[in-house]
């Protein structure tokens, strides 16, 4: 296994195990959490454990241009159900996502640590939100990391119905309208894959970093 030390720099994406773990250990300094990105790894771990750093072969991701939207969620668009917003509330997004409860799961990956860094990432115009308001009240969002074209996507709550939904149609949308190329949704679920999302191999995605790397590194659109 590969330890990460002062050294700004990660082992080759290939070279990860079966399960995707890549490097243990490091810090989540903004420099290391963008350099991860930028190449494809990501950190997901449990809090006041070793920070795990990932890059999953296949990748799950959602290219702006297939979401789906149901007849269904067609209704509840044009009826404005929902008011979305963009960065208007990253952190009480972000403290959401970290107490949403989630199948099969104890306990949470998003720690302090994790919020904190994301937050400075947010405040240095990296980290963004989506969110879903009705009557005034936050009732659901997503937030994720924006370099270049690519928006990776960290984690989603909802509490009322169809919210997250709501603000994942707004953001792939909005994302296609200015040309994004993808939005890496990490690890499947039922939820993204109903949406449009699909296994990509882990070489064609890191194609795509690649090509991206030649964007700008934060974007105007927010």
């Amino acid at each position: 296994m590969f330890w990460l030390t002062n050294e700004m720099q990660f082992p080759p994406p290939q070279n990860a195990s079966v399960e995707g773990l890549i490097a243990v250990g490091g810090d989540l300094s903004i420099e290391r959490l963008l350099l991860a990105y930028q190449q494809g790894i990501f950190p997901w771990y449990n809090q006041n454990e070793p920070i795990l750093w990932w890059c999953p072969d296949p990748r799950f991701v959602l290219y702006p241009s297939e979401i789906k939207v149901s007849k269904s969620m067609r209704r509840i668009l044009k009826k404005s159900v929902f008011d979305i917003r963009f960065n208007q509330a990253f952190e009480t997004v972000i403290i959401n996502c970290s107490i949403a409860p989630r199948n099969g799961q104890r306990g949470t990956w998003l720690g302090d640590a994790m919020i904190d860094a994301y937050t400075r990432l947010h405040r240095m115009g990296y980290a963004h939100s989506v969110e879903a308001w009705q009557d005034g009240k936050l009732v659901g969002g997503l937030y994720g990391i924006s370099i270049g074209k690519v928006f990776y996507g960290e984690s989603m709550f909802s509490r009322v119905s169809n919210a997250s939904k709501a603000a994942l149609i707004h953001l792939a949308q909005h994302l296609h309208k200015h040309n994004f190329k993808l939005i890496d949704c990490q690890a499947k679920t039922q939820h993204l894959a109903s949406m449009g999302a699909r296994f990509i191999s882990r070489t064609n995605f890191l194609e795509i970093l690649e090509q991206n790397k030649l964007e700008e590194a934060i974007n105007p659109p927010w």
